[in-house]
């Protein structure tokens, strides 16, 4: 584990000092593609220096076989802050060296998480002149974030996502698999990656091929694939003026069932909807210009599987007499959700019972410090249900550590002392997230309430968190920020 931490700093460090990152393996080219990429970067206080860092690293990594240029990709970077900023316009960066050069000179702005006012801003930036966005490529948002929103994201994401913009999400941190799953584009599966912040090299690739899909040059192609739907994006061959497009869509084993559809030129994508699961459809697009003739564009694209409910159960704000219980997906063909709960050991069962639209409910009068089996059922219109089950735990009474005090030792060296939680603890897990550095989890005795850190760089700020363990799962982190005094 130290080994890699010390590589991985390496590895940055030379990235900061404008050295070449070694090759992680063969960097072709990629000259073929063409679409504006803006990245929407957590800029915010909640975010360490390192962690910053290592997102900056991660970014260029994944940019860096991309051809830059007019029409080629162009791409900008959206601060997340109290008050959202643009890095530099699409169109000001168009070679792979200056594009490394803005990365390695963005700096982090601090304050507050206000990400759905990025959003919006980021809504007007994707489509502006002044910004050096063009009209009729794809455009692509790539949401780099440690899951924590102070403000609204639902409704300016969806906005982005309704003017055919492709969402990415990547979360460092422990953000809600719900929320971030509908405001990622769909599946989830290939648009929205969890993995943590030292762990970024492990999904580059991934990411980078599935950004490809959507920004080939010239390419009439699907996103936003379901059960029954899906959106065509195609690049900008009429305007309102000179024509309109023609879609032709029909199951290839069955062409007898062709629908076609008619937008005006000013039009370069539609969503499809009322499809068949698991089917794969042949769609031409024909372009109808009063100018002159403009060949056809075809494509085949496959709806997934029908949406079986509950395929996921989530527990989350465990509390000592309740928890919350959330499920997805939530398909029109469910019209009714049974949540049976019980402790473990016994033969003692509740139930619950809510609406199919919903997707999560609070359970309450529970024990604490104790283990419950809960199993979500769904009821379909059909008849038929489907069911999954998953653990809960409740917390401690009182399970929250108090009074979390520092005292220096050195000029690198803090004493983290705290006061002991309620209840039959098992032990405490120290976390430090260095301003500078890497990260450091120290586990100790249920009879020990301090610990030293070490090699703490003078002048930089650091998140100390101390959190108890119980038998069935930690309880409630206290969390503060320490300045170390400058030399």
């Amino acid at each position: 584990m130290l080994a890699k931490t010390v590589l991985s700093l390496g590895l940055w460090l030379q990235f900061a000092a404008g050295q070449n990152t070694p090759k992680r393996g063969p960097q072709p080219s990629l000259s073929d593609s063409e679409g504006d990429l803006l990245f929407l970067l957590d800029s915010s206080g909640s975010v360490s220096y390192y962690e910053f860092s290592r997102v900056k690293e991660f970014i260029w990594d994944l940019m860096r076989p991309f051809t830059f240029g007019p029409n080629d990709v162009q791409t900008s970077i959206i601060h997340i802050s109290t008050t959202p900023t643009m890095e530099f316009p699409f169109d000001r960066y168009l070679s792979s060296g200056t594009v490394q050069q803005a990365i390695r000179d963005t700096q982090q702005l601090m304050g507050d998480t206000n990400t759905g006012k990025a959003l919006s801003y980021a809504k007007e930036k994707f489509f502006s002149d002044e910004a050096g966005a063009r009209p009729g490529v794809p455009k692509v948002l790539v949401w780099v974030t440690d899951g924590f929103s102070t403000d609204d994201i639902s409704e300016p994401m969806q906005l982005l996502k309704d003017m055919g913009v492709t969402v990415f999400i990547v979360s460092t941190g422990r953000g809600n698999y719900l929320e971030l799953s509908a405001a990622a584009s769909q599946p989830p599966e290939k648009h929205l990656h969890f993995v943590d912040v030292d762990d970024l090299s492990i999904i580059t690739k991934e990411l980078r091929d599935a950004i490809l899909d959507v920004i080939q040059a010239n390419r009439f192609h699907a996103v936003d694939i379901t059960s029954s739907s899906f959106r065509l994006i195609w690049p900008k061959l009429l305007s309102q003026e000179t024509g309109y497009y023609t879609l032709e869509y029909a199951p290839i084993d069955d062409p007898g069932r062709k629908k076609t559809k008619q937008v005006s030129g000013a039009h370069t994508n539609l969503m499809l909807s009322s499809l068949a699961p698991e089917t794969t459809y042949q769609v031409a697009l024909i372009p109808e210009s009063n100018m002159h003739y403009i060949p056809p564009q075809t494509t085949r694209v496959t709806t997934l599987a029908e949406e079986i409910s509950p395929a996921l159960v989530l527990i989350s704000e465990s509390k000592p007499h309740s928890f919350h219980v959330s499920w997805a997906p939530t398909p029109d063909s469910v019209i009714g959700y049974q949540i049976l709960y019980g402790p473990l050991p016994g033969d003692s069962v509740k139930l619950l019972e809510v609406d199919g639209k919903r997707n999560s409910t609070a359970v309450e009068n529970l024990a604490p410090n104790t283990t419950y089996l809960v199993t979500v059922t769904a009821i379909y219109k059909s008849g038929k249900e489907k069911s999954l089950s998953a653990k809960a735990c409740t917390q401690e009474e009182g399970s929250k550590v108090r009074h979390l005090r520092f005292e220096p030792i050195g000029p690198n060296t803090l004493k983290a002392s705290w006061n002991s939680a309620d209840g039959k603890v098992l032990g405490y897990r120290v976390r430090c997230r260095r301003q500078t550095g890497p990260s450091s989890l120290i586990s100790v005795s249920p009879q020990i309430h301090s610990v030293l850190l070490t090699d703490l760089v003078s002048g930089t700020t650091n998140k100390v968190c101390v959190k108890p363990m119980y038998k069935n799962q930690p309880g409630k982190g206290l969390c503060r920020m320490v300045h170390m005094q400058p030399a």
